[in-house]
């Protein structure tokens, strides 16, 4: 069945930029550019003026910008990273791959790892802090960086989700000893493939991901350094984000409007929690639009029912996943948000009369009235 409401639209995000990117595909394949040309340095120097740090490292996955971002750092064998469960498992993977060993603390209801567990989680061995930012929406960087400062630990962003957001004007990625990032096509910054990038504001941790990045090779020099990996973002993809990174500021925005119209629209259902967390210190880009209810799965096939196709990220807690040997934790806020996350259609082409769709389709399954704006500020007025 077609959906009425689609998650994301691929094909029409092309077709709004067709032109600019397939002038900048045959300048790249016309000319030969493939492989670290021009393009990819442009890039670089564009997302790190975007994101606030002197250097970008572009790679190949967001994996291997937190992978490289570790070891860079120093981190290996004998070490623990503090992170969380309630991600991608790309990130924990990250720190098994390097050799230590990760630590997973649990999350505020704002998805982002909480600050006041981290010291509890603290011990001779801990040499880094993973927070990630997730959904578009910024850690409490403040509180994790004096955590870190004082007990001499390294902070390595996963801003695979945040970037464009930011926390008391800072923009994520812009924090840490590096940010990492995920370019995956259904991010708000997607390539034609797998992409990533580091952004780091230390020249000798940009160097090594450099070198890193391309079997260990100093490319100016022919020098090996150490075993490396072959894992450099591809010039042609670097060609299509840097088109599109002129226009994230604009999508964010967009994300933000139809934000606020979901929250217009579904806040009066009491079964309903919403992701508008607010607050004046942070600047959300809305990556993800994700409600939080109870009967969540009878709710996605009901929606996929009324044409509205929805995610549903991490139904399972991490260590739940036994093959992946990460022990056993109780983490009620992880546990709960596994059960009840559901995140509905929000990209750069969404529309208010898809939003509308998917939200009265929500009210329908909760038996809740269909919106009525001026009937609600009434409520208000006389509440």
């Amino acid at each position: 069945m077609p959906y009425r409401v689609r998650f994301v639209k691929p094909d029409e995000h092309y077709g709004r930029l067709k032109r600019e990117i397939d002038d900048a595909l045959f300048t790249c394949l016309s000319k030969g550019d493939l492989v670290n040309r021009r393009q990819l340095r442009e890039f670089e120097e564009h997302l790190a003026d975007f994101v606030g740090t002197r250097y970008a490292v572009g790679v190949n996955s967001g994996y291997h910008a937190l992978a490289f971002s570790l070891l860079a750092a120093g981190v290996g064998p004998g070490h623990e990273v503090i992170t969380v469960a309630h991600t991608f498992v790309a990130t924990v993977s990250a720190i098994v791959h390097c050799g230590a060993t990760p630590v997973l603390i649990d999350v505020r209801p704002d998805h982002n790892m909480d600050p006041e567990l981290i010291e509890q989680a603290i011990t001779p061995r801990t040499k880094a802090i993973i927070p990630v930012h997730l959904n578009g929406r910024i850690c409490e960087m403040d509180r994790i960086q004096e955590i870190a400062d004082k007990h001499k630990l390294l902070i390595i962003e996963d801003a695979c989700q945040g970037l464009g957001a930011a926390f008391k004007g800072q923009g994520g990625g812009s924090f840490g000893l590096t940010g990492c990032f995920s370019f995956y096509p259904f991010k708000m910054l997607g390539c034609f493939g797998d992409g990533g990038a580091v952004t780091t504001d230390d020249p000798a941790i940009a160097r090594a991901i450099v070198r890193m990045r391309y079997n260990g090779e100093d490319r100016d020099t022919g020098e090996y350094h150490y075993h490396g990996y072959t894992a450099l973002l591809d010039n042609v993809q670097a060609a299509v984000l840097d088109v599109k990174l002129p226009h994230l500021r604009g999508w964010i925005e967009h994300r933000r409007q139809m934000a606020r119209l979901y929250q217009d629209r579904l806040r009066s259902i009491n079964e309903v929690g919403l992701p508008n967390f607010g607050g004046d210190d942070y600047y959300e880009s809305f990556q993800n639009y994700v409600i939080r209810v109870p009967r969540r799965d009878e709710l996605r096939v009901f929606l996929k029912d009324q044409g509205v196709e929805t995610l549903v990220s991490w139904p399972k807690p991490m260590w739940h996943h036994l093959a992946l040997r990460l022990g056993d934790y109780t983490l009620p806020e992880t546990e709960a948000l596994c059960r009840e996350v559901l995140s509905l259609p929000l990209n750069s082409e969404t529309t208010p009369e898809e939003v509308e769709i998917a939200a009265d389709a929500v009210r329908e399954f909760f038996g809740s009235p269909r919106y009525r704006p001026e009937e609600e500020s009434v409520n208000v007025l006389s509440a």
